[in-house]
């Protein structure tokens, strides 16, 4: 499992986003600049995000991006899977039940579900408010006041 650019950078938007919304949306031109990622990719990620209902739109001359709920409230691993889809190293590990043909006699599907056992036990653990407050130690070590 490899984390696409898409996944990444969605990370990176909801911490800019919750960094910097204070009382007011965030626009995506704003988060663009600060982080250095396209306009156009930012949008087609944002819509994403908005479709899940982890982000609210607001328009207008002062419109933008706000989170939807606490930072507290967002797994990393529920916005991964929103943007990359299923995490799990391997196909037969995607559904609830596995049905694979192999499944009784494959001897590298333990290997597959240590794997997936251990990347959903830490996105799943992290939270926004993790990464944020991740960020701001990070701002704090380097003497700048925002990473965003």
């Amino acid at each position: 499992m490899k984390i696409s650019t898409r996944g990444r950078y969605a990370l990176r938007m909801m911490i800019d986003i919750a960094m910097n919304a204070n009382d007011s949306p965030v626009r995506i031109k704003d988060i663009a600049a600060r982080q250095g990622i396209s306009e156009k990719y930012l949008e087609q990620i944002v819509s994403v995000l908005n479709k899940a209902g982890f982000v609210r739109s607001s328009r207008g001359p002062m419109g933008g991006y706000r989170l939807s709920r606490e930072t507290s409230e967002y797994k990393v691993g529920d916005i991964l899977t929103v943007i990359e889809g299923s995490l799990a190293p391997v196909a037969c590990l995607d559904m609830p039940i596995n049905d694979c043909q192999r499944r009784e006699r494959c001897a590298t599907l333990r290997l597959w579900t240590k794997i997936n056992d251990a990347v959903q036990g830490v996105v799943q653990s992290v939270t926004l408010a993790d990464l944020v407050e991740w960020q701001k130690e990070m701002d704090s070590a380097r003497g700048t006041s925002r990473c965003c």
